[in-house]
């Protein structure tokens, strides 16, 4: 490494662009006014919990029940390499962003490498995938409510509360202040996962295990799924890692983004192995008899305690995914204005403007597909694919593919190689997947006593 480089996280970096971090950041925020927000203000072991929160909460719920559709050998090869795809979209963010710090979200990014069509379209679906994704929250808050109360109340008057209360909480103006909510949430859902994951183990079985017979787990080492039951499992694995978009904001609102890859690093083997860890035990002890959302495996009264455990959890998810959408379109409006950093009335009445829009449209789609596990394998492959790790493929032949056309070696060749099958491994889930997920979602409205739009029934199947 020469005298004009330096090494950061991993990150070999001219040192021009490293070594003032607030110089990178005003370029999105702009200095900060007297009272106004402080929008850099997230430590690297406050990124880890928000990294962690916005992947830990929902896609863990589905994982055992893909688990039995794929075997459990399989499940576990494929979940881990989800997570290297995933990990690799996740360090690439850090490392374009270093390089052209003066983009903020995705957009930003589309906007260098396929002009202004490609910033309009894909802001349009950074917004529409976390809109997706705050939907499927509050469908996850209402059949926790559901769950603790014995359906003591309409599956649509749950969904409301859950979308009025992550409006409130979504509209905290930094993730600072919300990366301490963060550190509760995780260990709310952690304790709940866990003390499922445990009980399921002691258990003498499956609550919903025939009594007229002994137990012994049905559990499988390899399956053999249909293509639709193949796809939708694998989209639930890639919606488990579906918080990769978010770090493009989280790095913007570092105080040092230079630690952004211990960030993701930290973070990125913590979730895995979580997700391991829950997902064999639980389909180990459970086999077919697993549920989904995983939390409703052991039974009705562990039921209700891991549901009481998860709320907080679910409720700072959904908080999250209203709050991310919500600060790009902040952004977005009043970018390049003193009213992006000030307390004026116009830019309290753009925020309360944008995280109210978002919770409106995300609780409407809550409402209109009821249906967790359809829900999240849909926004798993028709979104997540494209932003968690496609997208990233053609960041890395922007930033590279010059250089290496210059002066090709083994080891740029081996990376453009793997970069392209990352695009071509994305585009064939994304279709696979979202065929899976819409088959999925038509079987289950053509179902007896299938899910309806704007429904009262216990989603919980606890009545």
């Amino acid at each position: 490494m020469n005298k004009s480089t330096k090494e950061v996280d991993g990150l070999d970096m001219p040192r021009s662009k490293i070594d003032d971090a607030e110089v990178q950041q005003s370029h999105v925020f702009g200095d900060r006014t007297d009272g106004g927000p402080d929008y850099r203000n997230v430590g690297w072991l406050g990124t880890v919990a928000l990294m962690m929160k916005t992947q830990i909460g929902l896609g863990i719920l589905t994982i055992p029940a893909s688990f039995h559709a794929l075997g459990l050998i399989p499940g576990i090869i494929l979940l881990c390499f989800i997570a290297v795809l995933t990990g690799w979209a996740s360090h690439v963010i850090g490392t374009f962003k270093h390089r052209h710090f003066e983009t903020y979200g995705i957009d930003d990014a589309a906007r260098l490498l396929f002009g202004r069509a490609g910033f309009e379209v894909f802001g349009c679906i950074f917004v529409i995938y976390w809109i997706f994704i705050a939907g499927s929250a509050m469908l996850g808050i209402s059949i926790g409510l559901n769950a603790v109360s014995a359906h003591g109340a309409c599956t649509a008057v749950f969904v409301a509360v859950a979308a009025a209360a992550a409006f409130g909480l979504g509209s905290i103006r930094t993730l600072g202040r919300i990366s301490w909510l963060a550190w509760i949430g995780l260990a709310s859902i952690l304790t709940a996962v866990f003390t499922v994951t445990i009980a399921v183990g002691v258990q003498d079985k499956p609550t919903d295990a025939p009594d007229d017979q002994p137990w012994k787990s049905d559990f499988q080492l390899f399956g053999s799924p249909r293509f639709v039951d193949a796809a939708t499992a694998l989209s639930g694995f890639v919606f488990a890692y579906a918080g990769v978009p978010a770090y493009f904001s989280l790095f913007a609102e570092m105080r040092d983004p230079r630690h952004y890859t211990r960030s993701v690093i930290t973070s990125q083997c913590a979730i895995t192995a979580t997700y391991i860890v829950v997902g064999t035990v639980v389909y180990y002890f459970c086999g077919s008899y697993v549920a989904t959302p995983a939390l409703g495996s052991a039974g009705g009264l562990l039921k209700k305690v891991s549901y009481g455990l998860a709320l907080p959890g679910l409720l700072v998810s959904a908080t999250l995914f209203v709050h991310i959408p919500a600060k790009y379109l902040l952004v977005r409006v009043l970018r390049d204005s003193k009213h992006l950093t000030a307390n004026t009335m116009t830019h309290w009445l753009c925020w309360i403007g944008c995280t109210l829009g978002i919770t409106i449209v995300a609780y409407i789609v809550a409402s209109a597909i009821p249906i967790f596990g359809s829900l999240t394998s849909l926004i798993g492959s028709l979104f997540g694919c494209l932003m968690s790790f496609m997208f990233m493929g053609f960041m890395w032949f922007y930033d590279n593919w010059s250089v290496g056309k210059a002066q090709p070696t083994n080891k740029w060749r081996l990376r453009a190689l793997w970069a392209a099958a990352v695009v071509l491994m994305g585009a064939f889930l994304m279709v696979g997947g979202t065929y899976g997920s819409i088959v999925s979602i038509m079987d289950s409205y053509s179902a007896s006593g299938g899910a309806s739009a704007w429904s009262c029934a216990d989603n919980s199947n606890s009545s």
